[in-house]
């Protein structure tokens, strides 16, 4: 297991998660990895009654990376521990017309700067709100083509779930050699659902130390926290999505804990939690959590 700090900076940024991208870096396997990012409009917004139309929109949701891990093959898990989360001061929120849930009654656009003080978000109105930083686009290259940054799927992406944040470690499938990994779109502060288009927007720092897992059996992607584990499912809709990650859970709680199916089912329809992780993207995304008191009372391993 490696114990060399490495750093990757937001010069490095790419715009879709593919197998032809080369590596902006290499490690080696349990490498730690300071990952710079800049904000989901590549740090384009300066002003508040800046006109929508002066972006570059093929700039959305880029990615700091990729990261070749040394070892990494088609097959594995990629495990990404995520160590610690910096922001920067002030982020940045927006909606409009066309734009999230409420787009069709939305006409004119707007931009609001959100401001971290003392740990809080100050948000429109003066409300303050809980920090809670959280990455919102995270994963590895798939076996072929090119995936944008902002689509969600089965390798990661824009899955904009909440629960991917400091402490907690990220289990994706590799299907590209070295796994090609990345990561931008942080922000201080999402509801489950980014309703409204855009979580807290925020440029930052994440460290991570990235670990390949060889012969797991378990779903991915998959977050494993001290608390629980929350096995997560894109799809063209929030009810297939839903659908997805539960028959994931509980195929692989019913395999993993030599249970008949049915009960599975029962386990989770008693003390699982279906949630949103978001409604806004190309793909929609729910997860399934299940508490590890009852894996462990089911003795189902977890590879981290």
């Amino acid at each position: 297991m490696s114990t060399a700090v490495y750093t990757l900076d937001p010069r490095h940024i790419v715009y879709s998660l593919s197998p032809s991208h080369p590596p902006a870096l290499s490690v080696p396997d349990g490498a730690v990895v300071h990952i710079e990012t800049c904000d989901c409009f590549e740090n384009q917004i300066e002003r508040e009654d800046q006109d929508f139309g002066t972006l570059d929109w093929s700039r959305i949701n880029p990615a700091t990376g990729p990261v070749h891990v040394e070892g990494a093959a088609p097959g594995d898990l990629l495990a990404v521990h995520i160590l610690d989360i910096e922001l920067a001061n002030r982020g940045i929120m927006t909606t409009g017309p066309d734009l999230g849930v409420m787009g069709a009654h939305l006409s004119e656009n707007a931009i609001r700067f959100v401001e971290i003080d003392q740990n809080q978000v100050v948000l429109p109105g003066g409300v303050r709100a809980p920090l809670r930083p959280m990455i919102g686009v995270i994963g590895v290259a798939p076996a072929t083509g090119a995936i944008p940054c902002g689509t969600p799927g089965d390798h990661g992406g824009n899955m904009d779930c909440t629960r991917i944040t400091a402490g907690v470690v990220l289990l994706l499938p590799v299907s590209a050699p070295g796994a090609l990994f990345a990561l931008g779109d942080l922000h201080a502060a999402m509801g489950d659902g980014e309703v409204g288009v855009s979580g807290v927007e925020i440029a930052g720092r994440v460290t991570v130390r990235l670990e390949v897992v060889r012969g797991a059996t378990c779903p991915a992607p998959m977050v494993v926290s001290a608390d629980d584990v929350s096995i997560i499912a894109s799809a063209a809709t929030l009810d297939e999505a839903a659908e997805l990650a539960t028959k994931r859970a509980a195929t692989w709680l019913a395999a993993a804990a030599h249970l008949h199916l049915a009960d599975a089912c029962m386990l989770l329809s008693a003390a699982g939690r279906l949630r949103i992780c978001q409604v806004v993207d190309p793909l929609k995304t729910a997860r399934m959590e299940i508490d590890r008191d009852l894996l462990h009372q089911l003795r189902v391993h977890l590879p981290v």
